[in-house]
């Protein structure tokens, strides 16, 4: 079998372990850090400190898509993100660089600033999304949500008959992956992502986690996974305070690297790097083990 390689504007990121993806709110209202990292300096130092504890991808996001969040304008967002980019590139960050945006626009001044991959919760269905991430050679990930931030924890719901939220997620990737595939971006530069907490109760988040292999499994798509502090962590540990939430965000990591996930997106990237090293060193076990036999 292949390297798996993920390759987008000259930047090539080998996939064959596990990487991580720092988060880089650049925003005042984001549900864990919002207003922590919305100064210039503190997005680059953070950045820095991310990339030195383990992270090999940074997602910068201007846009908080905590629920019941309000949208942002172009120019918002952009004075948010396009500075950091500029500065991270300009200092010579070796990691990848990703944006968490829905808007074309950005993406494309990003990208022209240096950035190579472009995270989009609404799974690039902007009318225009498509064709730019394909112009502009960038990588792409593609998120399951139900409904808006502004309404998506409004009682989510999904018809067990028809496979519940699994199957939904599941179809709904694999029609928008096909959609990217039919425009010409190759699958090698698709990411799924099964969107906790995205329109999905806290049972919907555990059942997408228990069966998280299922999405990609048959493709040539990247899997991605992203539980980081958020609320089903918190919802089975009893705790309410996002920043606390680093063991179980971890734990949910490091399940997520046993079954399948080329990628974890997280805010805290030193534990999980050491819980990675684990999951390496567990891995390099069993194929000795394998080799005695």
């Amino acid at each position: 079998m292949g390297s798996r390689i993920l390759e987008a504007r000259g930047k090539s990121l080998s996939l064959d372990v596990p990487q991580i993806m720092g988060i880089l709110n650049v925003t005042p209202d984001s549900f864990s850090d919002g207003g922590r990292y919305n100064s210039l300096d503190a997005a680059v130092a953070q950045a820095k400190r991310m990339v030195s504890e383990g992270a090999s991808i940074i997602d910068i996001g201007g846009e908080s898509t905590r629920p019941g969040a309000d949208a942002v304008s172009t120019e918002e967002e952009l004075a948010r993100v396009l500075p950091v980019v500029r500065t991270i590139k300009a200092d010579g960050c070796e990691a990848m660089i990703s944006i968490d945006t829905s808007n074309p626009e950005v993406m494309k001044q990003c990208a022209d600033a240096g950035a190579h991959l472009w995270n989009d919760i609404r799974a690039l269905q902007h009318p225009e999304a498509i064709t730019t991430a394909k112009e502009l050679g960038v990588a792409i990930c593609l998120m399951h949500m139900q409904g808006d931030p502004k309404t998506m924890q409004i009682a989510p719901h999904y018809n067990q008959e028809q496979g519940g939220v699994v199957q939904d997620a599941i179809s709904f990737l694999r029609k928008r992956a096909q959609l990217c595939e039919e425009a010409g971006i190759s699958a090698d530069k698709i990411i799924l992502d099964p969107g906790f907490g995205f329109g999905k109760s806290v049972e919907d988040n555990y059942d997408l986690l228990a069966n998280i292999q299922k999405l990609t499994q048959g493709t040539s798509y990247h899997l991605l996974s992203a539980l980081s502090r958020k609320s089903m962590i918190g919802a089975v540990t009893g705790q309410t305070v996002a920043a606390e939430r680093v063991m179980g965000s971890v734990i949910g990591a490091f399940y997520s690297m046993q079954h399948g996930a080329h990628i974890v997106r997280v805010h805290d990237v030193k534990k999980t790097y050491e819980a990675l090293q684990v999951y390496l060193a567990i891995k390099q076990a069993e194929e000795r083990t394998l080799a005695r036999v």
